[in-house]
């Protein structure tokens, strides 16, 4: 008795138990409680029966404990029973883990309780514990098993489980089958999910509904269309969880035919739609480039919730429509944190960082509490921004609240680190990652190439290889990007080489520009020509920029003129290439040349880019471009600008003919 008092039913006292002190507390029936001067078991279930709060339940527990009947399992099983419907496991598996023999009744409905909790671990646990004591799972047990694996997921556990099944005589029974389907799903192997499903005799519409919001999921958007199909065929008629999967297939088709089909199938079946089937018609126009059908029914919705408000604010994002979006966004008297990381992601796919930024203060201040994908989004900003100190800000903020880290906020937390100087602290934040993908390998082989460490880069990537992970397209990208960095030739050809012949990915014009750029920062001018004029893509701006680079550090002009033919050629009127160009001729004092450049500039309406520059002082990030006098201190700046000019004439300093060349157009914007 004394070891089942851990449990902490109650304080037990004698005025606590007495049964008037159980009728106030309780309010169950007088004559119920009356019985327990002397309960029997019947008694004690039909108290449980009549629980409607752990509060209650934990009365009922102390009785049976100074009544002497906690031994009693039948009795114990109604108490773990009810604790798990209610949602207290901690209590439920106390209780458990004080009877010597659970049966399966108890692990079932433990089981199940797990398997619907935010630990779904524990649900594979108890069935590994359950079958060590030799009790066989029944059809009870097996698919919150297989949904537990679902919601981590774990694949080969998920086999086990599956072939047990099998093994027991289960494999066929509805319930099984379409958990395993739904396993499958979630581990992403759609075929085996397909096969599941193809094996099931009896498909209910939980089956096709399964099968198709995985291939909806999984992008297999085709053989949704067709499963829907046969599924007609089949006169099987289809539920508002069919159809938000569906429109879900359409939006991401893009197909506005098929969407309108589903729309008009819904007016004509007269099917009761819920706000979900309705935001999925939003989402749907929207994607498929129809904003106003879109306007149209979320203006007709008579009960709109945060889900139809957030819809819409993505829906003028998509369009571009940015302020409109932010319009919206602010009319919305109810915010969750999917509706600001909506509107603050819009805005950092568009380069509004700083708008994206004071949002997120503006969310932190209405206490809505941001999540991974939220941080992850500021991290961007920071990453754009070059803002080490908000990037820092973010990372204490995710210490300080214990925030669980997912791979992707890592990955986002080197990236920001890398790219804002502090390349030291990248590093040590991806080696202290319990976990990493091929996205973390790939942002630490970039950093350190862009940071010149060529060598150590190609460190990296052996070291991924090791770890038994296989390179991507964009891990190439990063090892020629270093190569070319830190003048590694040799070792970038090899590389290139590799790519094909070993992994047996195809190069695109990223790594081509890689290659170009390499192979003229080399010297190599020739061969870069020549690896050009071989590819089997046509050579884009990037390409012969980067050759043409080359040939303003090597002087020479008859390729670059070459470049330039092509480019006029492609249409491509980039206007650092022709500044490029122009002084390229300066340098060289082909004044007449450099004449026809300007010529072609100012015929065509060519003018130079504004490049944005930031700069931070004093954990204040400022951003500023050429002759910009937006700053509120901009005429101290161009003062102070002012005498450092007159400093360097006086000390003897005087301009090159390329940056007289280069004043000249900065000025003319």
């Amino acid at each position: 008795m004394s070891s089942i008092l851990k449990v902490k039913p109650a304080t037990v006292g004698s005025r606590l138990f007495s049964v008037g002190s159980l009728h106030t507390q309780t309010q169950i029936n007088k004559t119920i409680w009356h019985n327990l001067k002397s309960p029997t078991h019947q008694t004690l279930h039909c108290l449980v029966e009549q629980c409607s709060s752990m509060t209650q339940l934990k009365l009922i527990h102390a009785q049976i404990i100074l009544h002497g009947l906690a031994a009693q399992v039948l009795t114990l099983g109604k108490l773990v029973s009810f604790c798990a419907q209610v949602g207290d496991l901690r209590y439920a598996h106390l209780l458990f883990d004080q009877i010597p023999q659970p049966n399966k009744f108890m692990y079932n409905h433990l089981i199940r309780a797990y398997s619907n909790s935010g630990d779904p671990i524990k649900s594979l646990l108890l069935y590994r514990k359950m079958v060590s004591a030799g009790l066989i799972p029944n059809h009870f047990t097996i698919p919150f098993v297989l949904k537990a694996c679902a919601a981590v997921p774990l694949y080969w556990e998920a086999v086990i489980v599956h072939a047990q099944a099998i093994k027991l005589g289960m494999g066929h029974h509805d319930c099984v089958q379409n958990a395993t389907l739904a396993v499958y799903v979630a581990c992403r192997l759609i075929s085996s999910a397909r096969q599941v499903f193809d094996d099931i005799s009896d498909r209910t519409l939980v089956s096709w509904n399964s099968m198709i919001a995985g291939y909806s999921k999984l992008g297999c958007c085709n053989e949704a269309v067709l499963l829907f199909r046969e599924m007609q065929h089949l006169r099987v008629e289809p539920d508002v969880f069919t159809l938000v999967s569906l429109l879900s297939v359409s939006s991401k088709l893009g197909n506005l035919d098929f969407g309108r089909f589903l729309h008009l199938y819904i007016v004509i079946t007269g099917i009761e739609i819920d706000s979900i089937v309705t935001n999925a018609l939003i989402d749907m126009y929207a994607k498929c480039g129809h904003l106003q059908y879109a306007k149209s029914i979320f203006y007709r919705m008579h009960d709109k919730n945060v889900v139809s408000w957030t819809c819409m604010v993505n829906a003028y994002a998509n369009h571009g429509l940015i302020d409109n979006a932010l319009e919206i966004f602010n009319q919305m008297t109810m915010k969750n944190v999917v509706s600001w990381n909506s509107i603050i992601w819009c805005h950092v796919q568009e380069g509004r960082c700083m708008e994206a930024v004071e949002l997120f203060f503006r969310m932190c201040n209405s206490h809505v509490m941001p999540d991974n994908v939220t941080l992850v989004s500021i991290l961007t900003c920071c990453s754009h921004m070059g803002d080490l100190a908000l990037g820092k800000q973010a990372h204490c903020y995710i210490c300080d609240n214990n925030i669980t880290m997912s791979v992707t906020l890592c990955n986002s937390l080197i990236d920001m680190y890398a790219k804002c100087g502090a390349l030291q602290t990248a590093i040590d934040i991806f080696f202290e990652m319990p976990e990493k993908n091929i996205v973390s390998w790939n942002i630490i082989i970039r950093a350190l190439a862009l940071h010149g460490f060529g060598e150590k880069a190609i460190e990296m990537f052996e070291k991924m290889q090791a770890s038994g992970l296989y390179p991507d397209e964009i891990t190439f990208t990063g090892l020629l990007t270093a190569c070319s960095h830190s003048g590694l030739v040799d070792m970038g050809r090899y590389y290139f080489d590799m790519m094909n012949y070993t992994f047996w990915i195809s190069p695109d014009i990223a790594h081509y520009a890689c290659m170009v750029d390499l192979l003229g920062r080399g010297g190599f001018l020739g061969e870069a020509m020549t690896l050009i004029q071989k590819m089997p893509i046509k050579p884009d701006v990037v390409v012969w920029g980067a050759l043409l680079g080359a040939c303003r550090i090597y002087g020479n002009l008859e390729i670059a003129k070459q470049i330039m033919k092509q480019l006029l050629e492609l249409g491509r009127y980039d206007s650092g290439l022709y500044v490029l160009l122009s002084n390229m001729y300066s340098e060289s004092q082909r004044w007449d040349d450099m004449k026809k450049i300007r010529k072609i500039m100012d015929d065509s309406g060519i003018k130079k880019c504004r490049a944005i520059s930031f700069i931070e002082i004093d954990g204040c990030c400022h951003q500023f471009m050429v002759d910009d006098k937006r700053h509120g201190a901009s005429n101290s700046l161009y003062s102070m600008l002012d005498q450092l000019m007159d400093h360097l004439k006086f000390v003897g300093y005087s301009s090159k003919p390329s940056d007289v060349e280069e004043i000249y157009y900065t000025s003319n914007i």
